[in-house]
C-alpha cells in the first residue's frame, strides 16, 4: 500500500507528515515575507524594520549553508543564491536607511518559495 492508499484507508500513519529541509526553508521564507507584506510598503515603520532585519538573518543564515563546503547544490545555483543574498541584505540596508522599499525583497522571497515549490504535479 502507497502513501496516499494509507492516508485514504485513514492510517495511523496518515497523520505522520514527514519534513524535508526544503519544507522548512519554505516554511522560513513564508514566514518572512509574510512580515514583509503585512509592514508599510515604503519601509517605513517598526513593523519593517523587523520584517526587513528578519529578511536579512533568514539570507545571512542561507549564505552561510552555501558557504559550507559540504553544501550538495550545483556551483551555479550556489552562486546564484549567494548573489541573491548579497543583493537581498544591502537592499534591506538601503530600505532601513530610509532609501529603498520592500517590493524587491518580497518578490524575491517570492521567487524562492516558487522554486522550493517546484512543479505543480496533478
Amino acid at each position: 500500500m502507497n502513501a496516499h492508499a494509507l492516508a485514504r484507508a485513514g492510517s495511523p500513519f496518515a497523520a505522520t507528515q514527514i519534513r524535508t529541509d526544503r519544507d522548512n526553508e519554505y516554511d522560513a521564507f513564508t514566514r518572512v515575507t509574510r512580515r514583509l507584506k503585512a509592514a508599510d510598503p515604503s519601509g517605513r515603520g517598526a513593523a519593517a524594520g523587523e520584517a526587513v532585519h528578519m529578511n536579512t538573518q533568514l539570507w545571512s543564515a542561507l549564505a552561510s549553508d552555501l558557504a559550507l563546503p559540504d553544501n550538495a547544490l550545483p556551483d551555479e545555483l550556489k552562486a546564484q543564491l549567494l548573489s541573491l543574498a548579497l543583493f537581498s541584505v544591502r537592499h534591506g540596508f538601503r530600505v532601513a536607511a530610509g532609501d529603498g522599499d520592500l517590493s524587491a525583497l518580497i518578490e524575491i522571497n517570492s521567487s524562492i518559495m516558487a522554486g522550493l515549490r517546484g512543479p505543480v504535479r496533478g
